[in-house]
């Protein structure tokens, strides 16, 4: 099975694209896919719509996996990576891939165990499962990755064992 990962953003859009091969996660790509500032929220999301378009037809995923926003403080922002976050749900719906949204915490949960633990934590197990030699970065395509991770390891074989202990 091949996951596409993604954390939301207008700025920067972190993905991370792994293969599923039984229990073990492979590194397929990751990185980002950034727009200019001071561009109109249009054409940020018509890039983003572009971009993401092309990695999915590249790498043929067959589901996704999303961050859900987690925003307390300031509005404007959460409405503009909704915006974004928008059009990576309509992206998979276009290419017909089940989609998995995961809260912050449940990343946290399903990468390190511990739904409390740090970024650096995060990074530090998404490095050692995808047996990377440094740790992966910038940090949005590092919680990318982990949510692709987290999300294979919510529908992969330890799925069921997974949702027993939610």
């Amino acid at each position: 099975m091949r996951i596409i990962g993604i954390d939301p953003g207008t700025a920067i859009l972190g993905y991370g694209i792994l293969d599923l091969q039984g229990n073990q996660f492979v590194l397929q790509e990751y990185g980002c896919i950034r727009t200019k500032a001071h561009t109109a929220q249009p054409d940020r999301l018509f890039h983003i719509f572009n971009e993401l378009n092309r990695l999915i037809e590249t790498h043929r995923p067959d589901t996704m996996a999303v961050e859900e926003l987690f925003f307390n403080r300031n509005t404007t922002t959460a409405f503009t990576v909704g915006q974004a976050r928008g059009v990576v749900l309509l992206m998979a719906r276009i290419h017909g891939m089940t989609v998995g949204e995961y809260t912050p915490m449940q990343v946290k949960q399903g990468v390190t165990g511990y739904g409390s633990a740090d970024k650096r934590q995060v990074q530090e197990m998404v490095r050692v499962i995808l047996s990377m030699k440094e740790l992966p970065r910038p940090d949005d395509a590092a919680d990318a990755l982990a949510v692709a991770i987290c999300h294979g390891h919510s529908c992969g074989p330890l799925g069921s064992v997974m949702k027993g202990l939610r």
